[in-house]
């Protein structure tokens, strides 16, 4: 397949970090006892929305039980995951992410879920996202896609009715909304900017999806490739439309600066749907794909959804499967999408979505999505970490757009 596309980042509002015990292997009963079996799983989705999950599993399936514990994602949830892995305690089911999928194959640490029934009405798409060659090591159940939410009322304040289609265009409404008094843009920027990978993913797909092959090839550089859209993206902050201090928001507290009226627009995805209409159930919002750069059409970044795996060295492979079975029928389907409102993919059931997600729902399914993690072909985790530290350098006016591809660079050719 030529699209490459994740999470991440995706990513969904999380609790903090719970300990439980939670490890593969053990007794035959797993602990349970009577004949039980205990299954474990780590989760990046909070206990909110796991919570109906495992109470409908577990009554379906009352001789397997639960045992569930929660790290936020993204950065978190992989590095308490990679302790795991490589201490002998990974749990039985956990998920294989943008950011961890290279090392959780190359490490042999998941699973081989090719030919079972479970995935029978999972689009290919999403199969190949966490696969290689023939094996699928992860069953992801859903896409994502994040592009720009925003306020009606706020834009309608100055005469727009919603946001342009073209960046030159956006940039001047941010502009138009700035002189009014209105905060017109926020983006955190603790992980990779969506504005920079849609950016990315319309050049990716003008250049027939080769640019990351070129790239980890060496026939072309992340300099030569990511520049331009890094200029464009720095123009939010050269032209002084978003505040440096952008660099110390979480997504949540971007989403309440939204949610109470006082931002114009949002970097949003479908996980911050339902919590908007809990915190705001009169705000008038609505997502639509980040607007193009030079001619090119409006993107939105975005993936599969990352996948859940299970632990190859589990004594509980076929509880796992029992558990991953139940997750890709309707019913499970239906229980974790009405918990996280997210855009499901398989051909059995039809979720009912959101209207301010109804600009996006076509692309997202269609996989006319990118993100650069889930594209790049080897040390995706590394390449994360630095191209995030020099996007804040970038944003703080430390450095220029050029130097942080530059670093990019110097990154792979290290690893």
């Amino acid at each position: 397949m030529k699209r490459r596309s994740s999470i991440a980042i995706a990513a969904f509002a999380a609790t903090a970090a719970l300990t439980l015990t939670a490890c593969g292997g053990g007794d035959s009963d797993g602990g349970g006892g009577d004949g039980a079996t205990t299954l474990t799983l780590l989760s990046w989705e909070g206990e909110a929305t796991m919570t109906p999950v495992v109470e409908a599993f577990e009554a379906e399936n009352p001789d397997i039980t639960l045992e569930v514990s929660y790290s936020p994602p993204v950065a978190e949830y992989i590095q308490t995951l990679q302790t795991r892995v490589l201490s002998g305690t990974a749990p039985d089911v956990f998920l294989i992410a943008a950011e961890n999928k290279t090392n959780l194959i190359e490490g042999e640490h998941v699973l081989d879920l090719s030919g079972e029934d479970f995935l029978a009405n999972v689009p290919e798409f999403n199969q190949q996202t966490y696969g290689k060659d023939d094996a699928v090591y992860g069953l992801s159940l859903s896409s994502w896609g994040s592009g720009v939410m925003y306020n009606k009322d706020l834009l309608a304040q100055v005469g727009a009715d919603a946001p342009p289609q073209t960046w030159d265009e956006f940039l001047q409404l941010c502009a138009d909304l700035k002189d009014a008094g209105i905060t017109p843009y926020l983006e955190s920027l603790q992980g990779m900017p969506t504005v920079l990978s849609a950016f990315l993913g319309a050049h990716n797909a003008d250049t027939g999806y080769t640019m990351d092959d070129k790239i980890f090839s060496g026939e072309s550089t992340f300099e030569e490739e990511w520049t331009p859209a890094l200029e464009q993206y720095n123009r939010l902050f050269t032209e002084g439309l978003v505040t440096p201090d952008v660099v110390g928001l979480t997504g949540d507290q971007v989403r309440d600066e939204f949610a109470n009226g006082r931002v114009a627009m949002m970097i949003a995805g479908p996980w911050d749907v339902p919590p908007l209409r809990e915190a705001a159930p009169d705000l008038k919002f609505e997502m639509v794909p980040i607007p193009g750069v030079e001619g090119r059409s409006s993107y939105l970044a975005g993936a599969a959804s990352p996948g859940y795996a299970i632990n190859p060295d589990s004594d509980n492979i076929d509880a796992a499967k029992t558990f991953l079975a139940y997750l890709a029928t309707p019913e499970g389907i239906q229980v974790s999408q009405e918990a996280n409102g997210a855009i499901t993919v398989t051909s059995d059931y039809e979720p009912t979505l959101d209207e301010a997600l109804a600009p996006i729902v076509d692309d997202v399914r269609a996989g006319n999505i990118y993100l650069p993690q889930i594209a790049w072909q080897r040390s995706e985790d590394v390449l994360n970490v630095e191209a995030v530290a020099q996007l804040q350098r970038m944003a703080q006016g430390q450095i220029e757009p050029a130097d942080v591809a530059k670093a990019l660079d110097r990154k792979l050719a290290s690893s």
